[in-house]
């Protein structure tokens, strides 16, 4: 059975090291499939037996990169001896993910070390209750954990730069000092002498390589050795040759001609602290470009207060179990998801669905954690704690979008696969030609033109520029109630050509109620209406919904019903007290031998009022039309109007009958319907769509349109709340306004423009500024790039990407702009 790994692994600072770890994965028995992904420094992989999360782990450990780990800590009762510990432990490890286990009867805890992004402590201590035992999270720390690992490589990459900066400082001034300020070149001959100068320069520059620049070295060397170099190996060859070739001419000048003795300490130097600056302002910006799960992971309350038998208690969230019985007051975050059981209030319920209008909320109702409560105190009962929580299905849902690729990445991948290789080759050549054909002194500017090649090379930014875009469109989609299930999802939504709307529920209402009732001679209308609800309340059907609802108002009593039968698509029969009863639309009457021709001109008549006639037929003979109309939603309108300025065409499917679907059709100005379409029906209807449009998107309810929402090629649920079908779709639309799903193909629109945006800056700075590092301007204006210069433009490169990707931030809200 094939199961997914998900590791953050620590080291990737280039696309070319994504290569690298999804080809160790890939070289593993039973992995079936890899991806990782630069951005989001997480890798997920596909596998069977004899492939296991562990041996996994080891496969990226030794490909060179860390695989963050993270530690659980579980409190466990109900263990007795020493073989209850061994069942804890084995369970414990049976979980995906899990690395090791340790269970201690003494302390009544278990210590689990899993990997970061695959199970949670909440997880590994239901499946300890599963085995019998009662277990809970000793601490919780599934996404904080992340958000501080973050927190902390900026804090350690701001140590790393101001040590470099300070230790540069006096390199760079004793070196370009006296380029800048001609007396200070006598000032040095007459007090340290140019041999002290250079010493204490090489002693400066080693200690920036050595503690600052190690990260350099230690990753990107052995990479090097193993015949797979990638970014870190670019900037260690390219420091590392300019301190190499100055500490000869320091320690042993002899060995090299004399118009050749010249020291690049400072180039070397500020190449390290250029590129930690860069890093440093990199992983600054992505940490804003995850500022969407920042803020979901911060509508989490820390604590809730329960009832419990002896009075209200404050306990930790983590200790909410379902079934608990909590208080909510005025102002205060939902704990957790659950069941109103007193009290009415309104609750926000923006962090859902992006819709400032608060919610009404009553006993019956239900309410999601991290929502806010109005003015008014509740109680609710918890249904859903932990990793079950809408808000950690809403947290997980824009995780997964954020580490997916695009199709558009396969062709950055193969090229940064070679890129690095490529570049180092040019380097070389770069090297001989200047050596060969360059000016006196040649040594040095074949040096310098090599090593301004190695470093001005920013595979970094090729390897940015598509997840860095993802991360921060598919978060901004989160904080606009537009949820991604799959990254890939927003390529093929940018491309759509036509929009199918199922219409019950999505352009409409979905509450329909019973208008009309037409009624054949000598028929008593209170009767017919007695019998149909008495049939009709046998289903679930939103048309009988209807018509038991208008018989409740109407203060009419109910018959039990006999022998009753449903016919999907078409209707239901029964026998009430005696008398046959069928209850549906045409097809149900033709298919029981019944002529509807008697009220034919009727039931047309009603359809183009936009109502669905519903037939009433006893004993044989139809006797009575029932028109009922389910409202258009007021978005509805100018939503398809939004497609239409988009240059998109409209389609609509309908089970309805002809008649009632042109109506409705006719008044959102959709351009093509289908209807008097059955439920499997739907994706046959969207085959004849797509003959119209290469791709094609339609809009559901997430609930009984799940075949057509996977069959089209991009599924679009739209819903409120708990009630969303996370997984019949790829685009999850919080809201119930259609006017969302523009909103989605916009924002896949920005993203796809800024991710272009992002791989033209990163294929062009490379092609036009790799050239220039390696003398191609010298002949023309005697230009020479400095290695300072490359280190800088390269670090420049990757900011520039991540800041553009950070635009996507100030995407929408459209519709709240149009209104």
């Amino acid at each position: 059975m094939t199961q997914t790994l998900r590791l953050n692994v620590e080291g990737m600072t280039c696309a070319s090291c994504t290569a690298r770890v999804e080809r160790a994965l890939r070289a593993q028995p039973g992995v079936t499939a890899a991806s990782a992904n630069f951005a989001t420094g997480a890798v997920t992989a596909d596998f069977d037996a004899p492939a296991d999360p562990a041996v996994l782990a080891e496969a990226v450990r030794s490909a060179g990169y860390g695989v963050t780990v993270e530690t659980a800590r579980l409190d466990v009762d109900g263990m007795t001896c020493a073989s209850c510990t061994g069942r804890v432990e084995r369970t414990l490890m049976a979980q995906p993910g899990v690395l090791a286990a340790e269970v201690n009867l003494a302390t009544k805890g278990a210590t689990v070390r899993y990997a970061a992004g695959v199970t949670s402590p909440t997880e590994l201590a239901m499946a300890v209750g599963k085995a019998g035992y009662e277990a809970r999270p000793s601490a919780d720390s599934a996404p904080e954990a992340r958000l501080d690992r973050a927190a902390a490589e900026i804090a350690r990459l701001r140590r790393d730069f101001y040590l470099s900066a300070v230790l540069s400082l006096p390199v760079v001034v004793l070196a370009m000092g006296p380029h800048m300020y001609p007396p200070m070149h006598h000032w040095i001959a007459a007090t340290i002498g140019e041999t002290t100068s250079w010493l204490i320069q090489m002693v400066l520059t080693a200690l920036v390589l050595i503690f600052p620049g190690r990260r350099f070295l230690t990753i990107g060397i052995p990479a090097l050795l193993k015949g797979v170099p990638e970014m870190n190996s670019l900037v260690a060859i390219g420091a590392l040759a300019g301190f190499a070739y100055s500490s000869v001419a320091t320690l042993a000048p002899s060995l090299l001609p004399e118009h050749a003795r010249a020291v690049y300490f400072e180039a070397a130097a500020v190449i390290v602290t250029l590129i930690l600056l860069g890093r440093l302002l990199e992983a600054r910006a992505k940490g804003q470009a995850g500022e969407a799960i920042k803020r979901l992971v911060g509508l989490r309350p820390e604590t809730a207060t329960v009832e419990r038998p002896g009075g209200s208690v404050v306990i930790p969230i983590t200790e909410l179990r379902p079934g608990d019985i909590v208080l909510l007051s005025p102002g205060e975050r939902v704990a957790a998801d659950g069941v109103v059981t007193d009290g009415e209030t309104w609750i926000d319920e923006s962090m859902l669905t992006g819709e400032p209008a608060p919610v009404a909320k009553r006993p019956g109702d239900p309410v999601t954690g991290g929502t806010v409560n109005g003015t008014s105190a509740l109680s609710f009962r918890v249904t859903a704690v932990g990793a079950d929580t809408v808000l950690s299905r809403i947290v997980r849902m824009v995780e997964d979008a954020q580490g997916g690729k695009l199709p558009v990445q396969a062709l950055v991948d193969r090229i940064t696969r070679w890129f690095v290789p490529v570049v180092m080759t040019l380097s070389a050549i770069t090297f001989l030609l200047w050596l060969a054909l360059g000016p006196a002194p040649s040594i040095t500017n074949a040096l310098v033109a090599a090593i301004s090649v190695l470093i001005i090379a920013c595979p970094c930014a090729m390897g940015l520029a598509t997840p860095v875009s993802i991360l921060v469109g598919t978060g901004r989609g989160a904080e606009l109630g537009l949820l991604y299930r799959r990254g890939d999802a927003l390529q093929r939504l940018a491309e759509t050509g036509i929009v199918a709307f199922d219409k019950t529920g999505t352009l409409t209402e979905g509450t329909p109620r019973v208008t009309a009732i037409a009624c054949a001679d000598g028929m008593d209308e209170a009767r017919v209406l007695t019998l149909a609800a008495s049939v009709e309340a046998r289903s679930e059907h939103p048309l009988a919904r209807a018509i038991t609802a208008e018989a409740g108002s109407r203060g009419l009593m109910l018959l039990k019903p006999a022998r009753v039968a449903a016919t999907p698509g078409k209707g239901l029969t029964a026998e009430v007290e005696g008398t046959r009863v069928v209850v549906g639309n045409r097809a149900m009457l033709v298919a029981e031998g019944i002529d509807p021709a008697a009220l034919a001109a009727r039931a047309t008549a009603l359809a183009e009022e936009a109502m669905t006639p519903v037939f009433v037929a006893l004993d044989g003979k139809a006797v009575a039309i029932l028109g009922i109309s389910d409202p258009v939603k007021p978005g509805a309108r100018v939503a398809i109007e939004a497609l239409h300025g988009m240059g998109l065409k409209t389609a609509m499917i309908s089970g309805d009958m002809r008649a009632t679907a042109d109506a409705v059709a006719r008044s959102l100005g959709i351009d093509r319907v289908v209807a008097e379409v059955l439920p499997e029906g739907k994706v046959a209807a969207l085959a004849t769509l797509r003959e119209d449009a290469s791709t094609l998107a339609f809009v559901g309810d997430g609930i009984n349109d799940a075949p057509a929402l996977a069959s089209s090629d991009v599924g679009l649920a739209i819903g409120t709340g708990t009630d969303v079908a996370i997984e019949s779709a790829e685009v999850v639309l919080m809201t119930g306004d259609p006017g969302a799903v523009s909103d989605a193909i916009r924002l896949s629109r920005a993203t796809m423009r800024n991710i272009r945006q992002n791989l033209f800056w990163a294929f062009g700075y490379n092609v036009v500024l790799i050239p220039v590092a390696a003398g191609v301007l010298y002949p023309l204006n005697g230009l020479l790039l400095s290695p300072m210069l490359a280190a800088g433009a390269m670090a420049l490169s990757s900011v520039f990407v991540v800041t553009n990707a950070l635009r996507l931030r100030r995407a929408g809200p459209w519709r709240g702009a149009a209104s």
